[in-house]
């Protein structure tokens, strides 16, 4: 970030409103010497809170992109992302659920993926699942998984022959104190659009009743370790002895 740059942009934005750096201050709730400073480019002499204030006073915002060895952070999420994905299907399989995993679906200008759509055939029920490395907005979070539930049913009966009788909502949450503390920051949205919590949500997918919404806070394994990072659908079979065949 060039830093001289954005504080000529708050200045361009700032004349452009006619204010003065008072009133930006005022409205951010600064001083008048935070958003001189902001504005002749020493932002290390400023907090990212006061920062973000300053900005949100002209309508504008910043965003930050961390870098780290060329790159690779969209590899290193990307891989934290496929553990989760695959834990969650390890332990789907084992409560003996049928999985797909990266369901992709274009419908009428509507496109986009579900991580993992289940089905248990007993019950008729289906699950479609979201994992979420971090939580940066709740409103898309909700709006991608109002489109997924309102498209599963077609897509369990693509996948697996049968129209459901109810479709659940799963959020998984990678379980990192910066996930739970921005979670706790709105809390009232997510206990509304998620009232069950990680036991409920264990408990329903063991026995499925009824629907159901819940936020799974759930650790991915250790690169994955003993989880085949596989994509496509999977079965249980249970033999006459008890133990569970992989299909």
């Amino acid at each position: 970030m060039d830093d001289e740059r954005v504080g000529r942009v708050l200045r361009a934005l700032r004349r452009r409103r006619r204010l003065r750096q008072s009133d930006v201050a005022a409205a951010a709730g600064v001083s008048q010497a935070s958003v001189s400073r902001f504005e002749r480019g020493h932002l290390d002499t400023l907090s990212l809170r006061t920062v973000r204030a300053i900005l949100a006073a002209v309508d504008a915002r910043v965003l930050l992109e961390p870098r780290w060895r060329g790159g690779e952070v969209d590899r290193l999420l990307d891989q934290r992302h496929a553990a989760t994905v695959a834990h969650v299907m390890s332990l789907f399989q084992a409560w003996g659920w049928d999985v797909a995993t990266e369901v992709t679906f274009a419908v009428y200008g509507e496109r986009g993926s579900i991580d993992v759509l289940g089905w248990e055939p007993a019950t008729a029920s289906a699950v479609v699942v979201e994992v979420k490395t971090s939580i940066v907005s709740f409103e898309p979070l909700q709006r991608t998984m109002d489109v997924t539930a309102r498209l599963a049913g077609d897509l369990v009966l693509e996948r697996f022959g049968r129209r459901p009788a109810t479709v659940a909502r799963i959020l998984v949450i990678d379980d990192t104190a910066t996930s739970r503390r921005r979670v706790e920051r709105q809390a009232e949205l997510f206990a509304v659009a998620f009232p069950a919590r990680s036991v409920e949500v264990k408990r329903w997918l063991r026995q499925p009743s009824g629907p159901m919404r819940g936020m799974w806070f759930l650790s991915s394994t250790p690169a994955g370790a003993g989880i085949q990072h596989s994509v496509g659908s999977h079965r249980v079979r249970r033999s006459r002895d008890g133990r569970s065949r992989h299909g």
